[in-house]
C-alpha cells in the first residue's frame, strides 16, 4: 500500500455500515480529476469513529481531502476500456474551518 493524500469532491453520500462483529465503518466515494482532465474515483473506507462522523457531515459535491493508505487498481468500463481507480483506507479528513472566513 501507498500512503497518500487525495483531494476531490464527495460523490454521493457517505454510507454507514456494520460488519459481522458489530463494528461500524463508513464507505464513501471521492471524485477527483487527473492532470489530463480524466475523472478518477476513489473508494474510501473509514473505521475511526471521529472520521466516520466527519464524513457523514459532508454532502454530495462537498470538497474533501483525505489521507490514508492507497491501493491502485484497474477496472474495465462498458466499452472494454481499462480505467484507473484507487481504494483508500482513510486515516484523517483534512478540512479548512469555515468560521472567520468571508464568503
Amino acid at each position: 500500500m501507498i500512503d497518500g493524500l487525495v483531494a476531490g469532491r464527495l460523490y454521493g453520500e457517505a454510507e454507514r455500515r456494520t460488519d459481522k462483529a458489530g463494528k461500524a465503518y463508513t464507505l464513501a466515494k471521492v471524485r477527483a480529476s487527473t492532470v489530463e482532465g480524466e475523472v478518477l474515483f476513489i473508494n474510501v473506507i473509514a473505521f475511526d469513529e471521529g472520521l466516520c462522523a466527519s464524513l457523514h457531515q459532508l454532502r454530495d459535491g462537498d470538497s474533501v481531502a483525505l489521507s490514508g493508505s492507497l491501493n491502485p487498481r484497474v477496472w474495465t468500463d462498458k466499452q472494454g476500456n481499462a480505467r484507473p481507480a484507487l481504494d483508500m483506507v482513510a486515516h484523517r479528513l483534512i478540512s479548512l474551518p469555515l468560521s472567520g472566513i468571508e464568503q
